[in-house]
């Protein structure tokens, strides 16, 4: 077994046992120009959307992503895998779905997103336990009592608070995949119409991503709060 295998396995154990999650940590990498996908992680048999294929992570499955694997281009196109299509760039496809009084307004949401801002050519989305490679974003989905405990993980060494950012649509891609990386920092999302529409989420389930390089210390901060603090807190 790899030394990074086991890392993930033990962070992967730590939170779903500490957290009381209902499904497995799912680990995110995307694949940029001139990188090979991890080894032993097919492709699916039929096109994912990126939240499609976070949500059966978390069920235990593994998944590696091309282009020609993407169903959604909106998601993909964040993520750095394709080009935003021009109806979704002008706020027409938005728009026209009936959530925004205006194509502009729907535009608005459009030109705000975070974007990974180099050419990727997929992504590998698995269960973390799993995980035999370094991912970008480890993502949660569950109720909001066992995502607020991120929190106190994220402010336990310099303190201060946590701002998070959310829009109507594109919460696996954007919301707790780009903006993670991007930031460095972990991000909330409420969810999504696509992932409530596309996926299992379930009407009590919001999501986070944290970026991987949190993992050791949070771990290690889990160890202390499992018999401490949230042993003192009204828990499920």
């Amino acid at each position: 077994m790899s030394a990074v295998l086991e890392d993930n396995q033990r962070y992967a154990e730590r939170l779903k046992t500490v957290l009381k999650l209902r499904n497995e940590p799912v680990a995110c990498k995307l694949i940029r120009e001139g990188e090979e996908f991890p080894a032993g992680v097919a492709r699916p048999e039929a096109q994912l959307t990126h939240c499609q294929a976070v949500f059966r992570a978390k069920a235990g499955e593994c998944f590696a992503l091309t282009a020609e694997d993407e169903g959604c281009h909106v998601g993909a196109a964040v993520l750095g895998i394709m080009p935003t299509p021009d109806k979704v760039a002008s706020g027409e496809f938005h728009g026209g779905m009936g959530m925004f009084d205006s194509v502009e307004a729907a535009k608005e949401m459009i030109d705000a997103r975070l974007m990974v801002d180099y050419k990727t050519v997929g992504e590998v989305v698995c269960p973390l336990k799993k995980a035999d490679f370094v991912p970008d974003v480890v993502i949660l989905v569950d109720i909001p009592e066992r995502i607020y405990w991120v929190v106190p993980l994220e402010v336990a060494s310099k303190g201060g608070r946590v701002s998070f950012s959310t829009a109507p649509y594109q919460c696996c891609c954007e919301d707790i995949d780009a903006v993670p990386l991007i930031t460095d920092r972990p991000n909330i999302s409420l969810g999504c119409f696509g992932c409530r529409k596309r996926t299992t989420m379930q009407a009590d389930e919001m999501a986070i991503g944290i970026p991987y390089n949190r993992m050791a210390a949070y771990a290690e901060r889990l160890d202390r709060y499992e018999n401490g603090i949230m042993a003192k807190a009204k828990r499920d």
